[in-house]
């Protein structure tokens, strides 16, 4: 009759030999796989910039004021879109908007349209995107518009800015996004503006009364 030390002494798995399992490989690809797996400092950065932007722009995007800068930008659909001829806030919207629509090239033309007019939130806006795409610097280019006063003796963002990162510092603690990204309404109606995108020119134009009318339904669910 087979004992059970009998048993448990076939049951060992051998450490060595021609067909044995070698435990030194084994811990040593563990290792290697576990290095691996951790992530690149310039990725982990990129990713948290990427995430931040996220939360950023779903925040501005449902602020009740929204809907009513994108109106304004949408009455003058014949003006050229400069930091002259500009409400610098709806431009602000819309690049989120893009954004989160996955238009980041359009989104990235409308940052920089408000961050030329002197609005530091759209300046920190493309200072994550190009964190998140790696582009340092571009990065530390527009965290300095953010943080050095160009225009103005008061930086008359600076409140709005530390808002925007107690937002962000907030859901990376708690995992909350505290705002609701765009509808499928709204993206539809970005999607058709972007149709009109034609040639060299990829850009998306300028939104138009019935994205405005949309968005005034999003924001006021």
């Amino acid at each position: 009759m087979t004992t059970v030390d009998e048993l448990l002494a076939g049951a060992r798995v051998p450490t060595s030999g021609r067909d044995g399992f070698d435990v030194g490989a084994a811990l040593r690809r563990l290792a290697s796989d576990a290095a691996a797996a951790i992530p690149n400092p310039d990725m982990l950065r990129a990713t948290q910039a990427a995430q931040r932007l996220s939360v950023v722009c779903r925040w501005i995007l449902n602020k009740p004021s929204a809907a009513d800068h994108v109106d304004r930008l949408a009455q003058e659909p014949d003006t050229p879109a400069t930091e002259d001829h500009l409400d610098v806030d709806g431009a602000l919207v819309f690049a989120c908007l893009l954004y989160l629509t996955d238009h980041r090239e359009s989104a990235q033309f409308w940052w920089q349209l408000a961050a030329g007019a002197g609005h530091r939130a759209a300046a920190y806006c493309l200072h994550l995107h190009h964190l998140a795409l790696g582009e340092t610097r571009e990065a530390r280019h527009w965290l300095h518009e953010v943080t050095d006063d160009v225009l103005d003796s008061e930086a008359p963002d600076s409140a709005f800015l530390a808002t925007l990162e107690a937002v962000a510092m907030y859901v990376r603690r708690t995992g909350s996004s505290l705002a609701s990204p765009p509808t499928g309404g709204l993206e539809m109606e970005v999607d058709r503006l972007a149709t009109y995108a034609t040639g060299s020119c990829i850009i998306v134009r300028r939104p138009d009364r019935r994205l405005a009318d949309q968005l005034y339904d999003f924001t006021r669910r």
